[in-house]
């Protein structure tokens, strides 16, 4: 087995370079070029292929990854996303948002659909807008499967399509693919276009579909997970490995005041964790990212749901320094100082342009640097570290445009603050609790601790 080339001898393009660098100044993950900033977290990244490897092979696999704010959650999923297309699997990412949630009644679940075929990506496609790819895909490996067996096409697709008539939603959703194939073959753009809009959840009504497509149903709130389940069926039939989807910023789940929609939202969370844990899912893999309070508060989180706590509740065994990576929970580990030396070292590197002769800090520099930011905040720098990288970019800017300043002198002026710590704000609270009865609004202080603290009659 060959040893794995260390970061700072790959050479960075230019391009590269400002997809790296430009997002991490704004605080954001970048999209691409995430292997040349990597670093720690070995045992979960290990964990995470293995179940990318489950999928490829036809099972099925969840995880709910769980950091502080900060602390590196979406740049990990991004981290898993990007293998999964280097093992041939599709994937498909969404944030939740107030207008974004799994279970909805006012079209937010199809929201969240729609978004997420939006950003459905493939090896070649990696940017999003890979529908159209997969579905031509299975037509074209139907119509060369066709032409060996001297058969139809069609009747190769209705072949393959055959069992999921057995799923819900199962028998339009072949219907669908069979049109887009008679738009293929007779070069009807316009019913091509119509399938595909009925694959990414965009007609709003179940008349516009019977007349485009001669089906009855539509993507809807009701029926959001059944097909996506479908969907990793028909890029298994594609020729892919299945299908990854990532969920991120679950608090918004929460978050919501109201308590009915929270727990319709835990029962849907519910519902596809028995899916996948008892094997009914096919090829589809589920990632979900959330705050520690969004999983263990008994009042708002994922605890608050007795079936929901008793399936994930933590190793009681993995203590003391011991790990678990098996479960469907997986914590994010913090990253060690050393790490985050080592990820500084990274962000210089791409930041020269893969160049070492011109890089604009030397190694005592960046321990200089992490000094200051230790006596600043503690050790919050390198547990929740996003803060710490954007500053480190901003230095970098400044030490670039200013060749006579000097380090030393930009030190002591980094202003560097803590990530917020999370507290159930007045406009989390439920609606019952969202005011005190004299009329008194509770403080976000008071309510991360007692929410009645400052109840009076």
């Amino acid at each position: 087995m060959s040893e794995r080339i260390p970061v700072t001898a790959i050479p960075v393009k230019a391009k590269e370079r400002e997809a790296i660098i430009q997002p991490l100044r704004a605080g954001v993950v970048p999209r691409k070029g995430l292997h040349l900033i990597q670093v720690g977290r070995a045992g979960e990244l290990a964990a995470l292929i293995q179940d990318v490897q489950r999928i490829h092979e036809g099972g099925a696999a969840i995880r709910f990854v769980i950091g502080e704010y900060g602390s590196g959650k979406t740049f990990f999923l991004s981290l898993v996303r990007s293998i999964a297309l280097q093992e041939k699997l599709v994937t498909a990412h969404a944030d939740l948002t107030p207008d974004r949630r799994l279970h909805a009644t006012g079209g937010q679940a199809r929201s969240l659909y729609t978004e997420l075929m939006r950003n459905l990506s493939t090896r070649a496609k990696p940017d999003g807008g890979a529908l159209a790819s997969v579905v031509e895909r299975f037509v074209t490996s139907a119509i060369t499967e066709g032409r060996d067996r001297s058969l139809s096409p069609e009747a190769i697709i209705r072949e393959r399509l055959a069992h999921l008539s057995e799923m819900v939603g199962g028998y339009d959703f072949a219907e669908v693919i069979a049109a887009y194939w008679r738009g293929h073959d007779t070069s009807d753009e316009a019913l091509k276009t119509s399938a595909v809009r009925w694959l990414r959840g965009e007609f709003s009504s179940k008349l516009e579909a019977r007349q485009a497509l001669g089906v009855r149903t539509i993507v809807d709130d009701t029926n959001v997970y059944d097909q996506l389940k479908l969907l990793a069926q028909l890029v298994r039939l594609a020729g892919y490995g299945g299908l990854l989807i990532c969920f991120d910023e679950l608090v918004n789940l929460y978050k919501l005041s109201n308590t009915q929609a929270r727990k319709s939202n835990y029962e849907q969370i519910l519902r596809i964790l028995n899916d996948i844990l008892q094997g009914t899912a096919v090829g589809l893999g589920i990632l979900l990212g959330g705050t520690p309070e969004f999983l263990t508060d008994t009042r708002r989180g994922l605890y608050s749901y007795p079936a929901l706590q008793s399936r994930l509740t933590l190793n009681t065994f993995a203590v003391n320094g011991l790990v678990d990576y098996s479960g469907p929970v997986l914590r994010l580990t913090n990253l060690s100082p050393e790490d985050l030396y080592v990820l500084l070292c990274n962000i210089r590197h791409v930041y020269s342009s893969g160049e070492p002769a011109r890089y604009l800090m030397q190694d005592a520099g960046i321990q200089q640097f992490m000094a200051h930011c230790s006596q600043r905040i503690g050790d919050a720098y390198f547990r929740t570290p996003r803060n710490t990288i954007t500053a480190f970019v901003n230095l970098l800017a400044v030490l670039d445009q200013n060749p006579q300043v000097q380090l030393s002198d930009l030190i002591t002026q980094i202003q560097i603050q803590r990530e917020p710590i999370t507290v159930t704000s007045t406009s989390t609270l439920n609606d019952e609790q969202s005011e005190t009865r004299s009329g008194q609004s509770i403080s976000p202080e008071t309510a991360s601790e007692d929410e009645l603290a400052t109840f009076r009659l």
